[in-house]
């Protein structure tokens, strides 16, 4: 890292303390001794300080996950033990308040994470070099080697665990009669998908990711702008460094608008945005249908002249509604997704740039086409609720079941445990890629997992 860029985030870092630490001294009055004009200058700075109101809250996470590799995989050529691993997460939050116009928001998590999947993962990749990507193997930690800022540091790294920090909010929200404006590393949602989401394009959650409390920050300017009282209008452009130099470049820029609009009992958004180096326009539109809701979305990405790929489309629509059965709450939710940039050849798919390069940006988790996922959820009582979640390639068939339940069984603590369960025949997506050369597939391994949450 140059030393400009070293110097700069260590004083981005420095600047937070010490706001923060402001927060918490702001209130306590100091003894005047002085002189008039001094007793007014400080009783205007005391004021000051009296306007600004802190507000603290965090969370902490336990993890722990137990998988079991299949023979056939590409896991089991290290043996077919159970792969145990662990994970510890700290997240504090703060927000400023200036005024009723302006705030300071700041996100700091630390995270541990490592077990038996990280180790046998990096063995697999020196067992099988440039035949599987690293991050296929192990799941890679996040990082700012794209981002404006490099606000995230790895405390140390080992073969079996890696420990970082990092920061994952810090930006000033701005508000004036005719919108508002945030600046700095935030987090933006778009579209109408439930477990994929393809009008999504910053960050979004993959489609087996139970726990969304936070999806990633990105460094950004967002405008929000209200339009005559029957929508809004949100533009915003993003900043990205190009990997292979490190400078701050447009071709990895995006600059997007979404135009949402509420005539009656029905909700429309289009969007267009130049993402990278494509341009992508889409729209959505959410109702009702008796007592259940609709939603549906779609885009058309065009691909730049280089790409080896055509021009596709990617569409979500799903359905959801709740009742009541034996006195219990029921959450239904059914949801098809169609993947435009998917293959039936999964090799081949793995292969292709255009694919590739969305898995690592984290715009894509499939490689197929046709989708059919759904989920259900019982309330057995206030505290404790059953989920089970099921995502099928229409096309192998194969897919994932993940049943899971939470259980409040104190006051701001939960306890989130379930499991990761994937089928389809040897060949099929999730049923086990086969590697060229090798009798081993690519599949995922089933698993069990266990999570305390402790929010505060």
């Amino acid at each position: 890292m140059p030393l400009k860029r070293a110097t700069a985030y260590r004083m981005i870092y420095l600047l937070i303390f010490l706001i923060s630490l402001s927060s918490l001294v702001a209130g306590q009055p100091t003894e005047i001794t002085s002189p008039d004009k001094k007793v007014a200058a400080n009783t205007a700075e005391y004021k000051w300080w009296q306007n600004i109101e802190a507000r603290w809250g965090g969370q902490v996470k336990v993890r722990g996950l137990a998988a079991f590799p299949d023979a056939d995989s590409i896991y089991g050529a290290l043996g077919t033990e159970t792969n145990y691993d662990a994970s510890g997460e700290f997240r504090l939050l703060n927000t400023l308040f200036f005024s009723k116009n302006a705030r300071f928001d700041t996100q700091y998590e630390n995270v541990i994470v490592g077990g038996d999947s990280r180790r046998k993962g990096l063995q697999l990749d020196e067992l099988f070099p440039d035949i599987i990507p690293i991050g296929v193997l192990i799941s890679p930690i996040p990082n700012d080697e794209r981002r404006a800022l490099n606000l995230s540091n790895v405390i140390k790294e080992t073969d079996s665990y890696v420990w970082y920090q990092r920061i994952d909010r810090l930006f000033l929200t701005l508000k004036q009669d005719w919108g508002a404006v945030r600046i700095g590393r935030q987090a933006i949602t778009w579209g109408n998908g439930l477990i994929f989401n393809p009008m999504d394009l910053f960050n979004p959650f993959p489609p087996t990711d139970i726990e969304r409390d936070y999806k990633l920050g990105d460094d950004m300017i967002v405008t929000q702008i209200p339009v005559r009282d029957a929508g809004n209008l949100e533009a915003l452009y993003v900043a990205r460094r190009d990997p292979e130099n490190g400078d701050i470049s447009w071709s990895q820029a995006s600059l997007t608008g979404n135009l949402r609009i509420f005539p009656g009992m029905y909700e429309f958004n289009f969007m267009a945005a130049k993402h990278f180096e494509d341009f992508i326009v889409g729209a959505g539109s959410v109702g009702f249908l008796g007592d259940a809701a609709w939603r549906m979305d779609a885009t058309w990405t065009f691909l730049n002249s280089d790409s080896p790929s055509d021009d596709y489309l990617s569409l979500v629509a799903n359905i959801d509604t709740s009742w009541v059965w034996k006195e219990k709450n029921f959450y239904g939710l059914l949801e098809f997704y169609w993947n435009g940039l998917g293959e039936d050849n999964y090799l081949q798919a793995l292969s292709n740039p255009d694919i590739v390069k969305r898995l690592a940006t984290g715009e894509l988790f499939v490689l197929g086409r046709p989708y059919l996922s759904g989920s259900i959820r019982t309330e057995i009582h206030p505290l404790f609720n059953i989920f089970f979640t099921a995502i099928n390639n229409l096309s192998d068939p194969s897919g994932v079941l993940q049943p899971y339940a939470t259980y409040d069984f104190a006051p701001d603590f939960q306890l989130l445990f379930g499991a990761n369960l994937f089928y389809g025949a040897k060949g099929t997506e999730y049923g086990g890629i086969v590697i060229p050369g090798t009798d081993l597939t690519l599949r995922s391994s089933d698993s069990v997992f266990v999570r305390i949450g402790f929010f505060f």
